[in-house]
């Protein structure tokens, strides 16, 4: 929340004794991420001091007021020494890497247009060259960039794995390009992105007057493990039909639109757990394990 923009309607703020639990069952996946991936707890306690004193900085100043160390301080907790030593560092960048940026739009373009897509909406295989207006990889990649050889983008994704060459020499895309992997930077710029837009559409709604965002989930507990891969499965094929929708209809209205500085992002998550996995009670309490039936819901 930004103090700039008033509170005239603001709803009552989470205190700090309602967030424990939910904070505590958010970070623990995240915490877990760290220790793989090697970072530490010093490490972790440093970004997490210099993003409390910048958001601190920015996004609670008062208007018409110079934002101070001591109001900083008092807002974070955080000793005014070491405030006036971190103000002005400035947030951990978050731009998209550039290949990532390309890759994204490219393959966007491709689920979405017209021209590169069949009757039934899905990316047609392409040859490299074609003439004419005839659909082709080169046509795909020049309809979105000119400053990047479309040869340099099939060598890479193919390399990647996010298309292959058929028999016919057309180039097909594959599932993998829709799930970043692999040891690139585009799985950790999502990780940031998509973790970053789904907590803040949750803070929204919980600190705001009414829900702002829709931010909902189907959940059923104590379900056997077979059903639980039939419905991961079938929320698969629910989710990517729902997102080559959006993609398509935010595709044709990009040809209409000004621009600006407004962003948007649509996302969908789906999570299940086998008995032998680590389960939600070692999380979160013991709420499960009291639960004699079958629970589902939405919330």
């Amino acid at each position: 929340m930004n103090a700039k923009s008033g509170s005239k309607a603001a709803a009552p703020q989470p205190t700090a004794a309602k967030l424990h639990a939910p904070l505590a069952r958010l970070l623990r996946p995240l915490v877990r991420l760290c220790i793989r991936s090697g970072m530490t707890f010093p490490a972790l306690a440093q970004l997490l001091r210099e993003l409390f004193v910048n958001v601190a900085e920015h996004d609670f100043a008062l208007e018409g007021k110079e934002q101070t160390d001591s109001r900083v301080s008092l807002l974070t907790g955080i000793h005014r020494k070491e405030v006036a030593r971190l103000r002005g560092a400035g947030a951990p960048v978050h731009e998209a890497p550039a290949a990532v940026s390309l890759t994204s739009a490219v393959i966007a373009r491709w689920l979405a247009a017209p021209e590169f897509t069949d009757a039934k909406g899905e990316p047609l295989a392409l040859p490299r060259t074609a003439e004419g207006d005839a659909p082709s990889f080169e046509q795909l990649v020049a309809s979105v960039t000119k400053d990047v050889r479309p040869r340099a983008v099939l060598d890479e994704w193919v390399d990647r794995k996010l298309v292959t060459i058929n028999d016919s020499d057309e180039i097909e895309l594959v599932e993998a390009a829709f799930v970043p992997s692999g040891e690139d930077d585009s799985k950790w710029h999502y990780l940031g992105r998509n973790l970053h837009d789904h907590i803040a559409a949750a803070a929204q709604n919980v600190s705001g007057a009414a829900p702002r965002f829709l931010e909902r989930a189907v959940h059923y507990n104590n379900i056997s493990p077979k059903l639980a891969k039939r419905l991961e499965a079938r929320s698969r094929e629910l989710a990517m039909d729902a997102l080559k929708t959006a993609n398509r209809e935010a595709n044709r209205a990009l040809g209409k639109d000004k621009g600006g500085d407004a962003r948007w992002n649509f996302g969908i998550y789906i999570y299940s757990e086998d008995a032998d996995g680590e389960a939600e009670a070692k999380e979160g309490g013991k709420d499960n394990s009291k639960e004699s039936g079958k629970k589902g819901g939405s919330s």
